[in-house]
């Protein structure tokens, strides 16, 4: 039995917008449990495989995790885990048809789901792509009709698309988490412009520190403020130029004095999602270095932790004797300790010595 127009509007436009509710998709199933009067719906995603996989289990109705729990039992995808891998994508099947093979088993399981109120349950699993799988489950005290498992069955390829979305969203929305982290943590930022070098987007650091420590907001739709007038004309040629010629070599530009922020200007690519996109403008950040950094540095390179701040002080620009005074050493202490870093290093002196320095993770955020 095929879904009507009214299925379509009542339970296909709940699951496409699903990945956005929380708990999610929790409109969908709440549909198809009073479309079905069933007792309890789920959509079960296992991310990753083996014993650390990450499960989440989207439900409706009763809360039988919650009741299996206070019975001492086990529900019906901790129950039979093993044998919902093996399930062929898009078939419906009853317990039954899970467990034949060993009536003692069944049996048994039928006495667990008793207790909890469970007569009978249809599970259909959701072809799944790579790393991820799912499941949907239907579970009621009385018996499950044919017409629930033909609905079941009806958008078991639907439900496949709505959490390819979502899986695909999450690792996106990840992927971006991650690399602003990144960028933050090694002193940098972006912001996107139009032609006019107008600000189509900004990341969270560098607008917050824009606004700290520059006097002006990135706004959307606004030119970028705070700039010298001769950075906003070397800005608005180089989006004027980039918007038309997308091969155009990336360069630096001076934005800022003071805080000192520089940025390379790259073309940016077309994307559906903002008008008319310009260029990138890739900033640096001046930022201390992190006041983890020494403990950092000695862990990578098993350093004693007063060699390791003394390293830190000569690649922040400090000379030996700078170094010595801020650290409460003697210059021949902090010469003994630069001799011995540079041995245990393998470089042959400070220039040497800054350059692994800041190829580590110690002067990170």
């Amino acid at each position: 039995m095929a879904l009507t127009s009214n299925d379509e509007t009542d339970l296909l436009i709940p699951l496409f917008q699903g990945n956005a509710e929380n708990p999610r998709f929790s409109t969908f199933l709440e549909r198809v449990r009073r479309r079905t009067q069933a007792d309890y719906v789920s959509l079960i995603l296992r991310m990753g495989d083996g014993p650390h996989a990450a499960i989440v289990d989207s439900y409706a109705g009763i809360d039988l995790r919650k009741r299996a729990r206070e019975s001492q039992l086990q529900g019906p995808f901790d129950l039979d885990r093993y044998l919902y891998d093996s399930l062929r994508p898009g078939r419906v099947y009853s317990i039954g048809e899970m467990i034949d093979h060993d009536p003692a088993a069944r049996a048994d399981r039928n006495r667990r789901m008793a207790k909890l109120g469970i007569g009978d349950e249809r599970v259909v699993r959701i072809a799944g792509g790579e790393h991820y799988s799912a499941w949907l489950l239907m579970a009621r005290a009385r018996d499950c009709s044919a017409a629930d498992g033909a609905l079941l069955s009806n958008l078991a390829p639907y439900v496949a698309i709505a959490v390819e979305n979502l899986v695909s969203m999450d690792r996106d929305r990840l992927a971006a988490r991650i690399n602003a982290m990144g960028l933050e943590r090694t002193g940098k930022g972006w912001m996107l412009l139009d032609a006019e070098a107008r600000v189509l987007a900004a990341d969270p650091a560098l607008t917050e520190f824009w606004q700290r420590h520059c006097g002006a907001v990135l706004r959307p739709g606004e030119r970028v403020l705070g700039l010298d007038l001769a950075a906003e004309r070397r800005l608005a040629a180089a989006a004027t130029e980039m918007a038309h010629d997308r091969l155009a070599q990336a360069r630096p530009l001076l934005l800022r004095e003071k805080p000192h922020v520089e940025a390379l200007l790259m073309p940016a690519e077309n994307t559906e999602a903002l008008a008319a996109p310009a260029l990138v403008a890739l900033c640096t950040l001046p930022q201390p270095h992190s006041e983890h950094g020494p403990e950092r540095l000695a862990e990578i390179f098993d350093l004693p932790r007063r060699e390791a701040e003394l390293a830190m002080a000569l690649a922040g620009g400090h000379s030996i004797a700078e170094a010595a005074e801020r650290m409460n050493l003697t210059l021949e202490t902090a010469r003994n300790y630069s001799k011995r870093l540079y041995a245990k290093l393998g470089v042959r002196g400070q220039a040497e010595l800054v350059r692994l320095v800041y190829e580590s993770s110690a002067v990170m955020g």
